[in-house]
């Protein structure tokens, strides 16, 4: 039994793609490739993928983020699908694959995570996709505080904010003491 989980957050055509509603362009498409390679190696292990993917009503007046930013990553829309060539890997490996909606910056906040890994008796987590001082900071954050060991992929985490993604990196290795890995 696999003791490690892969976690892709909000790798979508909205977050991603040049015309995607709330992009990180060029950073999020440069990570494409990397975060392909680890899931085939995590699938190829046996380890657990989940798809953390966020998912929204458009103009929801109870949502937090409908007032902070555009409509995004809109349920049902072409917005949603995962970006580029992890769409099609992630068609191919369905049934390995766990596709999990979530509603929050944290991949734990409101979803039954935890409760996944829990019962694959997975203590290490590896986080890669998008934002890292969004979504990915708040996942990391989380799963820190309920004891996982957590391992940030940085050649595959990417945000539209260079300042924020270089003090969530920081953050991560010096405040919370996490791992930081790179394969270059």
């Amino acid at each position: 039994m696999s003791k490690k989980a892969l976690i892709v957050i909000d790798y979508t055509n909205d977050f991603v793609a040049a015309d995607g509603a709330l992009t990180c362009g060029e950073p999020g498409q440069h990570i494409e490739k990397r975060i392909c390679e680890l899931t085939n190696e995590f699938l190829q292990n046996g380890d657990y993928v989940v798809m953390a993917v966020d998912g929204h009503k458009e103009n929801d007046p109870y949502h937090p983020e409908t007032a902070l930013y555009p409509p995004h990553n809109i349920m049902g829309t072409k917005g949603r699908h995962l970006y580029g060539a992890l769409h099609d890997l992630y068609l191919e490996n369905e049934a390995a694959i766990y596709w999990m909606d979530k509603t929050r910056y944290s991949s734990f906040e409101g979803t039954d995570l935890a409760l996944q890994l829990q019962a694959r008796g997975i203590r290490e987590i590896h986080l890669v996709g998008v934002c890292t001082d969004i979504c990915v900071l708040h996942t990391a954050v989380s799963a820190w505080y309920l004891g996982y060991e957590v391992v940030i992929h940085e050649d595959a985490v990417a945000s539209f904010n260079p300042a924020g993604h270089e003090w969530a990196l920081g953050h991560f290795k010096n405040q919370m003491g996490m791992k930081v890995v790179s394969k270059a």
